[in-house]
């Protein structure tokens, strides 16, 4: 099939119901004897199953969703030396990641994480750091100042 072979909407007809035994879809519409299905307005609630113990109060509840998780803004390592805005010896707060576009809100907290090599020696503000991109940054001359 090719986009020249494909037939628009507009052209193709419709199936008319209710129009005589002789259509095809004469008397009930193709609808059946009786219930709500075959009456007009019948709305079905998602998930119904026909009066049946439906699917997801049969399966069991599990697990458990902490109301107090702490959502992170990660900073690799790598994007620090990727980024040509950071230079050697610049001090960076949340106010100036934002800027750089490392992250997208100041109000919520940020962790640096040790994914990639860093050369460049920075003092960064954050949150929260993992070991290896503690360790990462002093061993590149910089400084991690945890916030909080």
């Amino acid at each position: 099939m090719q986009l020249h072979e494909l037939v628009t909407s507009k052209t193709a007809t419709r199936k008319r119901v209710g129009r005589g035994p002789g259509s095809g879809k004469g008397k009930n519409c193709g609808r059946g004897q009786n219930g709500a299905k075959s009456r007009s307005g019948y709305k079905q609630k998602r998930g119904y199953e026909g009066g049946q113990n439906p699917l997801n109060r049969r399966l069991p509840k599990f697990g458990f969703t902490s109301p107090n998780k702490e959502i992170f803004q990660l900073i690799n390592l790598q994007n620090l030396e990727d980024s040509p805005a950071v230079e050697t010896g610049s001090h960076l707060d949340k106010s100036k990641l934002k800027a750089l576009g490392l992250i997208k809100k100041e109000d919520k907290p940020v962790k640096l994480l040790g994914k990639g090599k860093l050369s460049k020696k920075i003092k960064i503000e954050v949150d929260t750091a993992s070991a290896n991109a503690a360790e990462a940054v002093k061993k590149a001359g910089g400084e991690v100042i945890k916030i909080a």
